[in-house]
């Protein structure tokens, strides 16, 4: 059993949701990144998700490609984002997922990203821009190295390719709330519900929701119709706000506990506060 996969059925042993923040690797610096990391998991983040950053990042909206273009600048790369993690596994055993395209994976060499990834700590990756009809030649590399690729579904994703992702995926499944970039979202879409349960209809792995997910009564509305919440601009765009204090890690802390408290408490009561 795979580290995400224990770390799941855990939560539902306990009637909890998962916490998923992300982190844009690299920003303000591979340093920050380890110590935020830490005080997520310490914070209750259940998974953490890791962006390997990337020049061309078509699914980012304005905050997390501002992260990306820092990290880049700062020199984060593929290797020095698995030695991040390596370092990160002496300090925390919250499973890490990296967010990545599909050109720094090619770049890198597909059997030596899926190796090196799993020596380094790595227990899953989400590539953005690969599509699952063309994913043979990486979730071969992967399985054989013990490497869990996660598959995205969308809103406008059929029923046959919901069956395909779900065939697929392995952790858990990213349910996309919305069409569009990423970025914080006042509201939540009307139908999210109805994209969850058409997934639900064809499989039994967890499903997780991300994309304009911010807020701790959003995340808890969330925990009402799936396993699990993503949270990135929101905490991005804290980071970026932070960057340079003191109070950067702590800040960052608080504002992940006051995410993952919905989640821990009984469906019931978190159906009510979201209506709040």
């Amino acid at each position: 059993m795979s580290r995400l996969d224990e770390t799941f059925r855990r939560l539902r042993a306990r009637g909890e949701r998962a916490l998923v923040p992300y982190f844009t690797a690299g920003d303000p610096s591979l340093a920050d990144t380890r110590r935020l990391v830490v005080e997520a998991a310490h914070r209750g983040a259940d998974v953490v998700e890791l962006g390997v950053p990337f020049s061309d990042p078509l699914a980012d909206g304005p905050v997390v490609q501002r992260a990306g273009t820092r990290a880049l600048a700062a020199g984060a790369s593929v290797p020095r984002v698995l030695e991040t993690v390596a370092a990160l596994r002496a300090e925390t055993d919250v499973p890490l997922v990296l967010l990545t395209y599909y050109n720094p994976v090619l770049a890198f060499g597909l059997k030596a990203f899926a190796r090196t990834s799993v020596d380094a700590g790595v227990d899953g990756a989400i590539v953005v821009d690969m599509p699952p009809e063309e994913s043979e030649p990486l979730a071969s590399e992967a399985a054989a190295a013990g490497l869990d690729l996660v598959y995205m579904a969308a809103p406008t994703s059929t029923p046959p390719r919901v069956r395909l992702i779900a065939k697929k995926s392995r952790g858990f499944i990213y349910a996309v709330s919305l069409t569009g970039v990423t970025g914080e979202r006042q509201e939540l879409p009307a139908d999210m519900a109805t994209q969850i349960g058409a997934i639900r209809r064809v499989t039994t792995m967890p499903v997780c929701v991300g994309f304009g997910i911010s807020t701790p009564g959003q995340v808890a509305a969330v925990g009402r119709v799936a396993d699990g919440a993503i949270v990135g601009s929101a905490i991005v765009r804290l980071v970026e706000a932070r960057a340079g204090s003191p109070s950067l890690v702590d800040d960052v802390g608080k504002f992940i506990a006051e995410l993952k408290a919905p989640l821990r408490e009984p469906l019931a009561t978190s159906a009510v506060r979201a209506r709040r």
